[in-house]
């Protein structure tokens, strides 16, 4: 029994691996052979332009080129055709990398499939897109679905990563209406698009005609109707301070009538209010009646495309230098998984490391030239010291000049007197 099992487990998987499809596949892998597959649209006439990059940190040089916007404060429209297809019965997977390694604190985008009969030349924010991801908005992952020419953003809150390093983002999209959000190749978040998105109306909704009786009372608890306040009980919150006493110097006439300051009452009790007791008559809070919405119809195909031919980037950036890069769309779960094994999988310990050493690198130098500011300052305050002492010792060198100069002076005096003495 345990051989047929596991014989019947390898056959399935081998029918599974022969009918997977890879619908489209971009890993930018050519130099600029990506230009003649990707369109830019021309819906406005300042797009912000893309290049071919690793950017400045990396696991691969070669592996980790995408595609990188190139210019702040722009709109960026770009687009790729495949052949169309539609994911009627089978799963739907939407898988690419992104790198915000410019630290992106503002700004948005969308990684959307499209109709097959998009007209990629007018390709726009508002344009009618079948489902999409919206990569890391600040703190947020958005995943909206067009149902019947409308969008609808999911209700869960999705964190995504925040940090500077390459991250895959993977959409499950299952036939059974289900649907799972990865990143890094594991699960954040899943559930049903009739739960987690209001494409549908809600199966159920209140009784229009149910109205609280007018007897119902929802008070759990109720004054006490024996309770009542005490005959003392009422004191005022503040009276004068029996301790004050007039200054002497107060004068009447000049200061006018003298008041005591008043004190908070020591007997002040507050507010009364009765004691409480259970509500004999409760019956519990009351609860509106629902009954089946009859604006409700189900939908096993809300999550079913007919011709899927088309794949996006339509995105805002204040600050530019995010990259794109191994965008996938395939029917089959495992083979997503793999492919972001060997792509994203491989080279993001390089990636970090690398980033790693320049952010090393970075602080030695600014250690280096805080040491070389320190030194330089150090040295300016000996020169004003060296200076100060030459100019005192010319000060000395000065005054004894003067000092022997003044000697010399009362010494020939001196002299002079004498000689005079001696002719008297």
């Amino acid at each position: 029994m345990r051989l047929s099992v596991a014989v019947l487990a390898l056959f399935a998987s081998i029918a599974v691996t022969i009918d997977a499809a890879v619908y489209f596949k971009e890993q930018f892998a050519d130099g600029d052979g990506w230009k003649s597959r990707w369109l830019e649209s021309k819906h406005k006439s300042d797009y912000g332009q893309w290049k071919l990059s690793a950017g400045k940190f990396y696991g691969d040089a070669e592996a980790d080129k995408g595609i990188q916007t190139s210019q702040d404060a722009r709109f960026y429209a770009l687009s790729a055709r495949f052949e169309p297809f539609s994911n009627k019965g089978k799963p739907l997977v939407i898988q690419f990398s992104v790198k915000h390694e410019q630290k992106i604190d503002c700004g948005g985008g969308y990684v959307k499939i499209f109709p097959s009969d998009l007209d990629q030349s007018d390709m726009h924010g508002d344009s009618q897109d079948g489902c999409s991801i919206q990569f890391p908005d600040i703190s947020k992952v958005h995943v909206i679905f067009n149902y019947k020419g409308q969008n609808h953003l999911i209700k869960k809150d999705i964190k995504c990563k925040d940090d500077e390093l390459t991250h895959l983002y993977t959409l499950i999209l299952n036939p059974d209406q289900t649907y799972e959000v990865k990143i890094d190749n594991e699960k954040v978040e899943s559930g049903s698009l009739e739960d987690d998105w209001d494409m549908l109306p809600p199966k159920k909704i209140k009784d229009p005609e149910a109205k609280k009786p007018s007897d119902w009372d929802d008070r759990a608890k109720i004054d006490d109707p024996s309770d009542s306040k005490p005959e003392d009980w009422d004191k005022p919150e503040t009276i004068p301070d029996p301790d004050a006493k007039k200054p002497d110097d107060w004068d009447e006439d000049m200061d006018g009538e003298w008041e005591p300051p008043m004190i908070t009452n020591p007997e002040y009790k507050g507010e009364w209010k009765p004691k409480q007791i259970d509500n004999p008559d409760y019956k519990g809070a009351w609860v509106h009646p629902e009954i089946d919405n009859p604006e409700y119809t189900h939908d096993a195909t809300m999550y079913k495309f007919d011709s899927i031919g088309v794949l996006g980037l339509d995105l805002w950036q204040v600050k530019s230098g995010t990259i794109f890069d191994n965008l996938l769309i395939t029917d089959d779960v495992e083979e997503a998984e793999e492919f972001g094994k060997e792509t994203w999988g491989a080279t993001k310990g390089p990636e970090k490391k690398m980033k790693e050493e320049q952010e090393d690198m970075e602080r030695k130098l600014r250690e280096e030239e805080e040491k070389s500011k320190k030194k330089d300052a150090e040295g300016d305050e000996e020169e004003d010291d060296e200076e100060d002492g030459e100019d005192e010792e010319d000060d000395e060198a000065e005054g004894e000049q003067e000092e022997g100069e003044t000697e010399g002076e009362a010494g020939t005096k001196e002299d002079g007197d004498a000689k005079q003495k001696d002719e008297l």
